[in-house]
């Protein structure tokens, strides 16, 4: 029997600004956090993703490469940023030019379990608890369900 190859999670060449606070176990490579961004537990953060100042971030949240998140946002439990389609029937297999970047604006609140697909998020906007955001948003609001639709 093989034996397993074993990783460890970390915080390795982050981008900090002031009054950051990341909560560990948490994995974070790469990315930037601005000034007073709080990070929860069992969060993932990967390099190249930006995160805006005054934005907090809860526990199991996944954000992915090419995920730009503005300021004074908050980001519920374990909500998920997707950049692969899988426009070709599978995974993009490492092929990142196949990748989608996802942009969030300022002052975006986005429920727990939300999963959020490569998109545009325009500023003051609610994304309701479980949501699946199909489709770029471009008037604020608050949007709930799969696929998430506006109600006010």
């Amino acid at each position: 029997m093989a034996e397993p190859i074993f990783r460890e999670s970390g915080i390795y060449d982050v981008t900090c600004g002031s009054n950051v606070v990341i909560v560990k176990p948490a994995n974070l490579y790469g990315c930037t956090l601005g000034n007073n961004v709080f990070i929860g537990p069992f969060v993932e953060v990967q390099r190249g993703a930006k995160i805006g100042d005054d934005t907090r971030v809860q526990s199991h949240s996944f954000i992915c490469e090419l995920v730009t998140i503005g300021g004074h946002c908050f980001i519920g439990h374990g909500v998920m940023f997707i950049n692969d389609l899988f426009s070709e029937g599978g995974p993009a297999a490492g092929d990142k030019n196949k990748w989608k970047e996802t942009l969030i604006g300022n002052h975006v609140s986005i429920g727990s379990n939300a999963t959020i697909l490569p998109v545009s998020i325009c500023d003051n906007v609610v994304i309701g608890a479980g949501a699946v955001v199909t489709r770029s948003i471009i008037e604020p609001g608050t949007y709930v369900g799969n696929p998430a639709r506006k109600i006010s």
